[in-house]
Parts: C-alpha cells; structure tokens; sequence
C-alpha cells in the first residue's frame, strides 16, 4: 500500500486518488461522555469504541516506517502480535495521529468512509440522568419500521442496561461487529425501550445502511437562505453539497455547517471546496519534504453569499475546507476555534495483515497556515449562538446574482 491516501479502497490508491486525512479515533474527553450531541450509528469517529490495536500517542515526533515494520515482524518471529508489537513502537515515537490496526479494523473504516455501515438506523444522544435517548431515525431503516420514534429511550441492548454509558458504546452496540458472523448483517440485537410510562422490547436484524452526511434545509422560510450541514466526508459527499448550492436560491445566501464535522476524505473536501470556487489553490501539503497542492475544479458559484459555521469539533477535512474558503476571501467563518487536525497519514500493510497509518506531512491552508495542532480561528468568534451571529453575518453580505 503506498500514497497519503488513508481508509481509501486500493482501488483507489491505484488509480493516484489525493490525499485523505485521518480523523481522531478519540475525541477526548466530550466524546467519551457524548456530551457533544447525538451520534448515529454510521458516524465515522462514534462507531466503535477505539479499537484494543489501536494507539493514539501523545503529542510530538513521527514513528518511523521501517522501525514500525521491522518491529512487527519481529514479533511474528517470536511467535507474538505483531500489531502489537508496531502499537508499542508507535506509542513511544509520541505521534499522536499514527495509529495501528488489524485487517478487520481498517475494513470497518473503509466501509465507513465510503458512506455505508451495519445497524439499525439509530442515532441517539444522553439525556438528563445517563438516560440514552432516540434523537433521530434512519427513514426505511428496521428501526423506522418497527415504530420507534425520536424522543424514546433506548433502556438496554440484548439485555445490557444502557444508562450512564458512553454514547460511543451505544453505538458500538447498536451497530454490532461485523467482522464477526455473529453480529454482522442480518444479526438481530433486542432492544428495550420506553416511553413514558410505557416499556416494550422488539427484536430488530441489522442491515447495510447509507450514511447522509449532508442534509439541506431553508432557515425562515422559503425565503430564508440555504442551510448545508455537512457531519463528515465520505464518499459523494462532495457532490452532494455541489448540487445543494446549484439547487440554492441565488439572492438567499448559504449558510455551510460543519460544526462537529470529523473529516473523511480529503478528495470530497477538495470537491465541496470546487462548489464555491472558479479553481484554484484549496490547500498544499508535504509527504516527507516533497511538496504537493490540491486545487478545486472550475465553474464554482463565486456569487452567492457564503458564511462558514465552525466549532472545536470540526476537524481534518472539514478545517481544510473552511481554512481554504476563509484564505480566499470566499466566506466568512463564524463560531469558535477548530480541532486542529492537518497531518497526512499514510497507510502500511505489516507483515501480519494489520495496517499501519503512519504520519508522513501535514497540510496548510491557501495562504500557508499551518492547522495542526493550532486549527482555524474563526473571522468572527461566536459560542452560543453561533448559528444566530452567522445568520445575522448572511444578511449584511448582500445577495447574490
């Protein structure tokens, strides 16, 4: 495997694809305790719990690809995990971002970033007292059919009480593990729900699932401008906010949020940054001192109005997007201060099947800003009621044509 394209298919990697950035596998400590909001069931940083193989390191150098490499197969010598093994060397190297997975891991992260998941069409959120609660269901899913509604509460998960978990677990529950026959398609999972007063159980069987990771909407109606909510990259991702802002009324003006946006996949990034550009410069990037750049696609619309709405948990391919309509004078970016995540990872089989991510550069906006470990600061800085600042930011940029 070689190129800066991390939880691409080979396909891909074949075919020359750019750069993708890896999301956070740990969000801290917010995600932990779900208090950053719902999360659904195929959200790319809240499907699983971080896997055993998997090493976040603390902040600091790069591990070293041959050290890593040389480690692992070291360790299938003697008869141990090699992954293992690599996780150590990636530990002490004190890289944050470089993680380590096995083969089943990474085809989990593929799948996900190519827009699909296993579940039931769930997204939940914690309610008052550890309660988890249904924010919202999947149309068409098992779970839209056997009734459940937003606002009731999931009590257990094949008989394992629910209150007071992360919702990251809940989610890892609600999805299974496909990598194992016995949770995959088709399982089913028990569910104990309530609401009010009133308790039952259903029995639902997990299903392939598209994940819709940008949904449109019109603030103050039909009248109002155009709200685009983009909640991570995954494949088409990048043609769905193209044909929102041509579907956009010109003289409303567009509101693009990517307030808790996890990243994905850099080439959907650099596609959504083609719908509001004519071309040009959307970010550079080095991969071990060679440097690169990515570039938008002619025939953007330039015209319309464009406010950018950002928070601490829009990160990776999200930041590079807002970074790059901020340095070109296309947006305004409302809100508060990004994750800062802008390092490129590259992805490494090891001699056991496990796959090694491994930091290789990092990438900086148009104007040559650096994003890791700093983010974007936003031209208006905005906590609660952000949204409302942003809106107010729309109306004073005229219209467009």
């Amino acid at each position: 495997m070689s190129g800066p394209c991390s939880y691409d298919r080979p396909r891909r990697i074949r075919r020359g694809a750019a750069l993708t950035l890896i999301f956070a596998t740990v969000l801290a400590t917010g995600v932990a305790t779900g208090t950053w909001g719902e999360r659904a069931e195929g959200a790319v940083e809240a499907s699983a719990p971080r896997p055993a193989a998997a090493v976040t390191a603390p902040k600091g150098g790069a591990a070293d690809r041959e050290a890593v490499e040389r480690a692992a197969a070291q360790a299938m010598a003697d008869g141990k995990s090699g992954s293992q093994a690599a996780a150590d060397v990636v530990s002490r190297s004190g890289d944050r971002w470089s993680t380590i997975y096995t083969p089943g891991e990474f085809k989990d992260f593929q799948q996900q970033l190519d827009g699909s998941y296993v579940g039931v069409g769930l997204w939940v959120r914690q309610a008052g007292g550890g309660r988890i609660q249904v924010s919202r269901v999947a149309p068409g899913s098992p779970a839209a059919r056997a009734g459940i509604a937003i606002g009731d509460r999931l009590r257990a998960i094949n008989g394992r009480a629910t209150r007071g978990r992360p919702v990251t677990e809940i989610v890892s529950r609600l999805r299974g593990d496909d990598r194992r026959p016995a949770e995959g398609v088709g399982t089913p999972v028990e569910l104990a729900l309530a609401h009010g007063p009133h308790r039952w159980t259903v029995t639902l069987r997990r299903v392939l699932l598209r994940t819709q990771n940008v949904t449109v909407d019109r603030l103050a109606g039909r009248h109002g401008p155009t709200r685009i909510k983009v909640a991570a990259f995954t494949q088409g991702t990048g043609e769905a906010v193209r044909r929102a802002v041509r579907q956009a009324a010109p003289r409303s003006g567009l509101l693009l949020d990517l307030r808790g946006n996890t990243g994905g996949l850099v080439t959907e990034s650099v596609a959504a940054a083609s719908a509001f550009l004519d071309g040009g410069l959307v970010a550079t990037y080095d991969v071990r001192g060679s440097q690169r750049a990515l570039y938008a696609e002619p025939g953007g619309n330039t015209r319309i109005p464009l406010v950018v709405l950002v928070d601490g948990g829009t990160m990776s391919a999200g930041e590079l997007l807002a970074g790059a309509l901020q340095d070109r004078g296309r947006a305004i970016v409302v809100g508060s201060p990004t994750f800062g995540k802008g390092s490129v990872q590259m992805p490494s089989r090891l001699a056991d099947g496990s796959v090694a991510e491994l930091t290789v550069g990092h990438y900086r906006t148009p104007a040559g800003r650096a994003v890791d470990g700093r983010g974007i600061t936003p031209d208006l800085v905005a906590g609660r009621g952000a949204e409302k600042r942003a809106r107010t930011v729309l109306s004073g940029l005229g219209t467009g044509t």
